[in-house]
């Protein structure tokens, strides 16, 4: 478990984090997002010990960061935005070196190594030199380094930047295969990623935390909405006020006259509510044909974007 406690960081005049708290309880992928230049890898940074904080601490399964770090940094596998990997050894090379700066005995090495070379599926380079590896299995061999003496909690920066589309497929599926078995806290900017791989999000903009909860609840309970789009056959009185009759429905509002003889209804309601099939018997009740009806739930961007949109015009005021 990781328990962040209102971790502050100032360069100068600049903010870069401010009285952040979240935890990431055992066996869970927790999504830190973020724009760019929200506090994220500032985050990443205090909670790895790599940069101290100004205010608050983290601590890692109940080891202060700042007061106990080497028990707390052997319990952390860390991949930076850019791994610091060393182009002129061998993938196993390397491997084996990373294995001994976190303690692996000498007899326990062979088989870890194989374990993790297996498990990042790059047991096919292991010999081959690190340099003349593609982009992306470089970042395979920096997750395998953090890997390395079998930590809970694996942080990952970034770890999809730079890849192409079918590395970052490959990528994001390793991952979630590790989520399995090891708590994770993932940094992105990219929405899609983070709705792909994790079960709780922790949102930042300007520093400040502005959202902490589950990928479910987040959608649910941030003003989530269901929206309806329902296409009936077009007649000269209005359909609107049937629509608003439908129990659970909150809103309707008329998207136009399409030419082939249709009209587009965007109909409302609560995200917990499915009010398909009540659409469909109002429609057939009223004698039209229904062409169309197709539901759409708040996603992740919608909420990020309300978030940070409502964030930007409190620090405003």
């Amino acid at each position: 478990m990781i328990e962040v406690m209102g971790i502050t960081k100032k360069y100068g005049a600049k903010v870069a984090v401010e009285d952040v708290s979240f935890t990431a309880e055992n066996g869970q992928i927790l999504g830190l997002l973020g724009r760019n230049g929200a506090g994220k890898s500032t985050t990443m940074n205090i909670v790895t010990g790599y940069i101290s904080s100004d205010a608050g601490t983290a601590r890692i399964d109940g080891h202060d960061i700042l007061e106990e770090p080497l028990e707390a940094k052997k319990r952390i596998g860390y991949l930076p935005e850019h791994p610091p990997l060393y182009y002129e050894m061998t993938v196993r090379e390397y491997l084996s070196f990373v294995c001994q700066l976190k303690g692996v005995k000498k007899e326990d090495m062979t088989a870890h190594l194989d374990e993790i070379l297996g498990r990042i599926h790059i047991d096919d380079v292991k010999e081959r030199l690190i340099g003349n590896l593609s982009k992306g299995y470089r970042q395979r061999v920096g997750l395998a380094g953090a890997l390395c003496g079998s930590p809970d909690t694996i942080i990952m920066d970034e770890p999809t930047v730079g890849l192409d589309p079918m590395q970052i497929i490959e990528i994001r599926n390793i991952i979630k295969e590790l989520g399995k078995q090891h708590t994770i806290i993932l940094s992105s900017h990219i929405l899609k990623e983070i709705a792909d791989i994790c079960t709780h999000v922790v949102i930042l903009n300007g520093g400040r935390k502005v959202a902490d909860d589950s990928m479910q609840n987040l959608l649910q309970t941030s003003e989530g909405k269901r929206v309806t789009v329902v296409r009936v056959s077009d007649k000269q009185s209005s359909f609107l006020p049937q629509l608003q009759s439908v129990q659970g429905v909150e809103s309707v509002k008329e998207l136009g006259a399409r030419e082939s003889g249709f009209t587009d209804f965007e109909v409302t309601s609560p995200v917990q509510a499915d009010v398909r099939k009540a659409l469909f018997c109002k429609v057939a009740e009223e004698g039209r044909a229904l062409v169309m009806l197709k539901s759409t739930e708040l996603t992740l961007e919608d909420v990020f974007a309300r978030l940070t949109m409502e964030d930007d015009r409190e620090r405003a005021v």
